[in-house]
C-alpha cells in the first residue's frame, strides 16, 4: 500500500482489514465507521511533539507544547538550542525531555538526522535512523512513522493503549506485552498502520 495521504486511504485499507479479520471489522462497528487520519507534516515540529507526548496524558502533553509554543514561536532546533535548560523547563520540560528535545535539535543541526532521507527509506532503515538520536525510542520512531511520514505499515507495539485495546476486543484474559502484540499484528499486514489506529480508536470508545 502506498503512503497514507487521505482519509480515503484510510478507508479502503479499513475495509481489507474487516474483511480479513472479525476483530477489526467489530472495532470499525462500534467506533461507527474508518478512523482518524491522524497526519501531521514531517519535521522536526512533529517530532518534538511526540517526545513531549511520551509517558504523559495528552491533557499534559498539550499543556507543555502549548508552553513550549508560546515561549519559541515557531518550535525550530534553532529555537531550542537558543534557549537554557531554566528557560525549557520553565515551560514543564522535566530533565530527561529537555535533554532528548535538545538532542534531537542537535542531532537535526548537525546533519545527524534528516528528515528529508528519511522519506526516501524503508520503514526499518528509517526507524533505525530515528532511534540513533538519544531520546528517540521505537515507540516515537514508529509513531513519527505513522504521523509524520504516513506510512501503512509501522505498528508502535510498545504502545500500551494498543495493547489493552487489543486486550479487550479480543477477550484475552491478560494484556499481551510489546511481542505478543507484535505477533498479533502480523495478521494485520500490509496495514497494520491503520490496523494500529482502529484500535487506538476503539480504545476511546468507552467498554459496555
Amino acid at each position: 500500500m502506498a503512503i497514507i495521504k487521505t482519509n480515503r486511504d484510510i478507508a479502503r485499507a479499513a475495509d481489507a482489514l474487516a474483511d480479513r479479520c472479525e476483530h477489526m471489522a467489530t472495532a470499525l462497528e462500534i467506533c461507527g465507521g474508518p478512523p482518524p487520519l491522524r497526519r501531521r507534516p514531517s519535521g522536526f515540529d512533529t517530532l518534538a511533539r511526540i517526545l513531549m507526548g511520551q509517558q504523559l496524558s495528552v491533557a499534559s502533553a498539550s499543556a507543555i507544547w502549548g508552553r513550549l509554543e508560546a515561549g519559541l514561536g515557531v518550535v525550530t532546533p534553532d529555537a531550542v538550542l537558543g534557549v537554557s535548560n531554566e528557560t525549557l523547563r520553565g515551560f514543564g520540560l522535566s530533565g530527561p525531555k529537555q535533554r532528548y528535545l535538545r538532542a534531537s535539535a542537535q542531532a537535526v543541526a548537525d546533519g545527524t538526522l534528516d528528515f528529508a532521507a528519511l522519506k526516501r527509506m524503508d520503514d526499518e532503515t528509517a526507524r533505525e535512523h530515528l532511534i540513533a538520536v538519544k531520546g528517540i525510542g521505537p515507540w516515537t520512531a514508529d509513531i513519527y512513522l505513522l504521523s509524520g511520514l504516513g506510512r501503512p505499515d509501522v505498528f508502535p507495539a510498545g504502545d500500551l493503549a494498543l495493547q489493552e485495546a487489543a486486550k479487550r476486543l479480543m477477550r484475552k484474559r491478560k494484556r499481551p506485552d510489546t511481542e505478543g502484540i507484535a505477533k498479533i499484528a502480523r495478521r494485520w499486514q500490509p496495514y497494520r498502520g491503520v490496523a494500529a489506529r482502529i484500535l487506538w480508536s476503539y480504545y476511546s470508545v468507552p467498554p459496555v
